[in-house]
């Protein structure tokens, strides 16, 4: 009897820890292409398996990149717990790919968010320094239910060809990041085409915001490739979180099977954080 109450007790009390946890994902989800150029890796055939993903995650709050219309509407469907902020980055409705940040609507209240055009005008739909495409940040500022406590999420996908693109970017976002008042924390996290040691993250840096890879316990992180495309070459790690204010338990690159070889070009990244 004794026993049994312990172990009651030791399992409310790891319930009761784990639930202080939050665990954000960042996941380029790869666009839909009208001509199918993926073949067997478009779309239509891995669909099913990113929203399996995400339910068996169960995050806090996804982050996704390079998502359009059409896709963000089969998402709302199949995750009925989840809702979605972000615009589309070409006209700032719905067309064009939307850095979308998919929150849970038991777990989370959306107090405020917006979306900003990686630019010199970046309250305007428009194209920034030597980018090939628009680029957007999507920001949102949530309050956990459970605790009150609230936490900012900034979401972004920097440019693939222009270097001045993304060290503009870079800073853009750093000064989002200098905005947001002093004991809020923050996560950032995208596709930042861009490796770890790239000199633009000194930016982030500069705003206290550290590499969650890196803060994470060994054993509970790793260095793998996130971008595969499809297995068609070796991949690199141009995927990152970046936080402040808060502690990284965990770092974890998504790259099990969830029913097809591959759910995007990308692997998904996960953090655990409290």
């Amino acid at each position: 009897m004794i026993k049994t109450l312990l172990l009651a007790t030791l399992i409310a009390c790891s319930s009761m820890l784990s639930a202080q946890d939050l665990k954000i994902i960042s996941f380029n989800i790869r666009y839909n292409s009208w001509n199918n150029i993926d073949g067997e890796n478009g779309w239509p055939y891995r669909k099913a398996s990113v929203a399996k993903m995400i339910e068996q995650e169960k995050p806090l709050a996804i982050g996704l990149q390079e998502a359009l219309i059409d896709q963000l509407q089969y998402l709302d469907s199949a995750l009925p717990s989840y809702r979605r902020i972000g615009l589309g980055r070409d006209d700032g409705k719905e067309a064009g790919e939307f850095m979308a940040i998919y929150y849970n609507t038991d777990a989370v209240e959306l107090l405020s968010g917006e979306t900003r055009w990686l630019s010199a005008t970046p309250e305007t739909p428009s194209k920034g320094w030597d980018a090939a495409c628009f680029r957007t940040v999507t920001k949102a500022r949530f309050k956990i239910k459970e605790s009150g406590k609230e936490f900012i999420y900034l979401n972004t996908h920097l440019d693939h060809v222009g270097k001045t693109a993304r060290a503009e970017s870079a800073k853009l976002i750093a000064s989002l990041a200098k905005e947001i008042e002093e004991g809020t924390p923050i996560i950032l996290g995208g596709d930042m085409n861009s490796t770890i040691d790239d000199e633009i993250f000194q930016s982030f840096y500069a705003e206290g915001l550290e590499a969650a890879r890196e803060l994470a316990p060994k054993k509970h992180s790793d260095n793998r490739i996130t971008y595969n495309a499809y297995g068609k070459d070796k991949g690199v790690v141009i995927d990152h979180f970046f936080v402040r204010g808060v502690k990284v338990k965990s770092f974890r690159t998504l790259d099990g099977d969830y029913g097809v070889p591959y759910i995007s070009d990308h692997y998904p990244i996960e953090i655990v954080v409290k």
